[in-house]
């Protein structure tokens, strides 16, 4: 009988606990504004470099396939 309340109160508990430790209530009052500028930027000249690299890659290992078969073939 005891250890269905301390369930009961490890339940009730578990389910208490995030509602009290939630952020605050209400709007924070107005509409934050969020930098685009700083590291946004260059994540995005880090993925084009990604891109350009893979791509420039991939050129030159079926330039080396191609001429493999060449070699292959004479």
């Amino acid at each position: 009988m005891r250890t269905k309340y301390i369930n009961l109160f490890f339940c009730l508990l578990a389910i208490a606990i995030p509602f009290f430790a939630s952020a605050q209530f209400g709007d924070p009052g107005g509409d934050p504004e969020v930098p685009i500028d700083g590291g946004l930027s260059i994540l995005l000249a880090a993925g084009a470099g990604y891109v350009v690299k893979k791509g420039y890659d991939r050129k030159k290992r079926k330039e080396k396939e191609r001429n493999e078969k060449s070699e292959i073939g004479e």
